[in-house]
């Protein structure tokens, strides 16, 4: 098909809906660390970049499945687990000597409560200074689980076998999903005692 003189071929990621680039120029002219934040179907991953003339570089990175070293038997794509995910980054963050970052969760809806702001959350929390709008992170039961453990509870009373297929992983990992909330407090409690010890350590050099 004949195209004007003024047409110009669009950048590939952009046709393919990966980048948005006039929301990316506006990350890169901060010109501060971005926390960045993507979803896949099992897990949700987290990475501090900075951009440089050859491109970006990530300074500290990690996924939710890092989550298992301090215990963690929930889900890996869930809020609760998004959350502690950014506690873990942004204490990485901080041991790597940055300190404030902005958000980029690409192509992912600004949902208010969703999974990408709770890594903003756990990042916060963690220490990072990030420019946000409280309304958009997610509330402290919705954090902990608790919304999870009250449907599993009612699932379990009303429909036992439902109860098994839907939290089949949950219990192959030996975790009672009605307890997600007691467990989130018991990992999240190990995370911060493990990076305050080794942000100590790098205090002290």
């Amino acid at each position: 098909m004949a195209r004007s003189g003024r047409y110009k071929v669009p950048f590939r990621r952009r046709g393919e809906g990966l980048t948005n680039y006039r929301k990316r120029r506006k990350l890169l002219l901060s010109k501060k660390p971005r926390l960045v934040v993507r979803k896949t179907n099992k897990h949700i991953i987290a990475q501090i970049v900075v951009a440089k003339p050859q491109g970006d570089v990530t300074i500290v990175g990690a996924d939710t499945r890092i989550l298992a070293k301090f215990g963690w038997r929930g889900d890996e794509n869930n809020t609760a687990a998004a959350y502690l995910l950014g506690l873990v980054v942004g204490y990485k963050a901080r041991a790597r000597k940055v300190e404030e970052a902005i958000l980029d969760i690409g192509l992912h809806r600004p949902t208010p409560g969703a999974r990408v702001f709770a890594v903003l959350r756990g990042a916060l929390d963690a220490g990072l200074k990030i420019p946000h709008g409280e309304e958009v992170l997610p509330d402290e039961d919705r954090i902990k689980g608790k919304h999870v453990a009250e449907y599993a509870e009612k699932l379990k009373e009303e429909n036992p076998e439902a109860y098994k297929a839907r939290f089949s992983r949950y219990l192959q990992r030996g975790l009672e999903p009605e307890k997600l909330p007691e467990h989130f407090e018991e990992v999240k409690k190990k995370i911060v005692e493990y990076y305050e010890k080794k942000l100590a350590k790098v205090a002290a050099q």
